[in-house]
């Protein structure tokens, strides 16, 4: 059976962003085959892909590697963020299905509950969730692409602290839905904005050195998942 050269794209832009390819280091097909259990095709193609995506790029001598971002590249990515997701917020307010606010009240109870309680271990994987959904939410492709590529590229070069008041971040994710749900989208984009802009304090650049030009990577098998990728 041939994998499908998204799935390989989707498991090593996982292995990118995880820090198991470390910036600068070589991306070789034979080495990737290998660890992904596919033939070098896919990978050839999901090189191409994730380097017009910007976390791949070709050097002269070396072939793929994975990309160095500047310190300015990676704060034009918390920019555009702060630019994109409450225009997709203002947009879900006019596009949303019932399916999708039953998936984001859902989020919004079960984040609140647990941030009540203490637990906040998922807190993280909630609010992805979240964002996700509500990006979804906008009926907008071009949009759903644009911030689904910004967030992978977001958690490769940042690492984000947990907030001080977890209750009063849930509380801004339900008063999004409150307004999604009313159709109120100038007050969904103002919401969000003032949402993102307080997450954005959060983030802490990643100031991790690159490995030797070549070095293998950790875990040398690594077959694909071929289920249907949730990226």
């Amino acid at each position: 059976m041939r994998i499908p050269a998204h799935s390989v794209c989707t498991a090593i832009r996982d292995d990118i962003v995880a820090g198991v390819h470390e910036r600068g280091s070589r991306l070789t097909e034979e080495l990737l085959a290998r660890r992904y259990g596919v033939s070098r095709v896919p990978v050839r193609e999901a090189l191409r892909t994730l380097e017009a995506e910007g976390f791949v790029v070709t050097r002269r001598h070396a072939g793929a590697c994975v990309a160095e971002p500047t310190e300015q590249e990676a704060a034009d990515l918390l920019e555009m963020r702060a630019l994109l997701e409450p225009l997709g917020a203002a947009r879900a307010a006019q596009r949303r299905t019932e399916a999708h606010l039953k998936v984001l009240r859902g989020l919004v109870r079960l984040g609140q509950e647990r941030a009540r309680r203490g637990t906040s271990d998922d807190l993280r994987s909630l609010g992805g969730w979240f964002h996700e959904t509500l990006a979804q939410a906008s009926g907008s492709p071009a949009l759903i692409a644009m911030l689904t590529q910004l967030r992978h590229k977001i958690a490769w070069m940042y690492a984000v602290e947990a907030p001080a008041d977890p209750a009063e971040s849930w509380a801004e994710h339900g008063a999004i839905v409150d307004a999604v749900a009313r159709g109120d989208s100038e007050r969904a984009r103002a919401v969000t904005a003032l949402h993102t802009e307080r997450a954005t304090s959060a983030h802490r650049l990643r100031l991790g050195a690159p490995r030797e030009r070549g070095e293998r990577v950790r875990n040398p098998q690594h077959p694909v998942n071929t289920a249907s990728p949730r990226h």
